[in-house]
């Protein structure tokens, strides 16, 4: 099925490929989403929608494993603070239920910040603007679709660890 997201990529011309997953409403993990699609977990990026109390809605992107750093993104916007916004505001504001926000494609364009890490990797993958679909493309086709902004904006997950 071809989401906004693949119809923009291939507006674009970016090349990509689409690689459908069992959904779990249970656990919409991005971990979860890499152990189904066959990617190790640092591939695979979640999109957190993110409010500066100067900037507004943006959103964040960083790879499954790890934390979003309020504070840096905060830095990397130019704002004072950010916050992620309500599970309940999501929908609103991106067009994208839980599990399947992506930040191509959107019904509006917001700022979007990456954690620079994304370049470590020949292809990454994001959701495709719905649960059990996801997008594998390289990173600079990624950042390039998005307009997006490289930061170091995320830290180790504390899950797991002693």
């Amino acid at each position: 099925m071809k989401t906004n997201a693949a119809r923009l990529l291939d507006g674009l011309a970016i090349p990509y490929e689409l690689r459908d997953y069992e959904v779990d409403p249970e656990d919409l993990s991005a971990e979860t989403v890499a152990a189904k699609i066959g990617l190790p977990s640092a591939q695979v990026w979640k999109t957190l929608v993110v409010r500066g109390a100067r900037t507004g809605v943006s959103m964040a992107v960083v790879a499954a494993g790890t934390q979003l750093d309020l504070k840096a993104l905060a830095r990397a916007l130019g704002d004072r603070n950010v916050e992620t916004v309500a599970l309940k505001d999501v929908l609103p504001l991106t067009g994208f239920v839980r599990g399947g926000v992506t930040a191509i494609g959107g019904k509006r364009k917001y700022r979007v910040v990456v954690d620079e890490a994304i370049n470590l990797y020949d292809v990454v993958s994001v959701s495709a603007g719905v649960r059990g679909t996801q997008i594998l493309l390289a990173p600079a086709d990624y950042l390039r679709a998005i307009d997006g902004t490289l930061a170091p904006i995320a830290v180790a997950s504390a899950v797991g660890k002693a």
